[in-house]
């Protein structure tokens, strides 16, 4: 089972993010964002940017799921979440019409850990006290302590 504290560790937490659309935060966040050496910045914004033609990553409650298509890694040990919270809230035609605040974007090597973080995240998003820590910008530490749970 994946650990989702883990990947939350491992990806952190960027607070006020700059953009007002998908591609401009994506922008903002592939420039900070911790990457294994071997995997390369505009590789991973054009993923991102690219998944996110096809249909928004928005899942309601104010959260996105930013994700690329392809695996981007080839490590299990360079599998990560990054947590983004976002300057100024964007639309990204979530289905209960909120905009986002908050993205959770997701770097995994194979395609059956991306459905099990998945799973387990909208497990999380359910979680009042979650959500709570979302709502105060929580570092990854705090957020990996509740996903542990």
């Amino acid at each position: 089972m994946i650990d989702i504290g883990d990947l939350l560790i491992r990806g952190g937490t960027f607070d006020d993010l700059q953009g007002n659309t998908p591609v401009e935060i994506y922008k903002d966040l592939c420039s900070k964002m911790p990457l294994p050496e071997n995997v390369d910045r505009e590789n991973v914004y054009a993923g991102l940017c690219s998944r996110e033609l096809i249909m928004s990553t928005a899942v309601g409650r104010g959260i996105a799921l930013p994700h690329c298509r392809g695996t981007i890694l080839k490590n299990n040990d360079d599998q990560q979440i990054t947590v983004c919270y976002l300057k100024n809230p964007i639309d990204m035609n979530a289905p209960d019409g909120r905009k986002v605040s908050v993205m959770f974007v997701l770097l995994t090597s194979n395609s059956q850990t991306h459905l099990e973080v998945l799973s387990r995240l909208v497990q999380l998003f359910k979680e009042e006290k979650f959500r709570e820590l979302l709502n105060r910008h929580a570092s990854a530490e705090e957020l990996a302590e509740v996903a542990k749970h």
